[in-house]
């Protein structure tokens, strides 16, 4: 599993944004969001680097 820290993750619709860009690099993805914490929990056979662009793409930053 990989958590991704994304401040300006603040709404539902942020969540859903993310969710399908992550979709779209990997479509097995189990992707799982805490809003209140601002983080993502994917798991995945795809290596960490590969969801970085697709998220930034989306207009969030990527803490960490």
């Amino acid at each position: 599993m990989m958590q991704f820290q994304i401040e300006d993750m603040s709404c539902e619709g942020c969540v859903k944004g993310i969710t399908r860009a992550i979709a779209r690099v990997d479509p097995q993805a189990e992707v799982s969001a805490d809003l209140s914490a601002k983080t993502v929990d994917i798991i995945s056979q795809m290596p960490r680097e590969a969801f970085l662009p697709a998220i930034e793409d989306a207009g969030f930053t990527v803490s960490g």
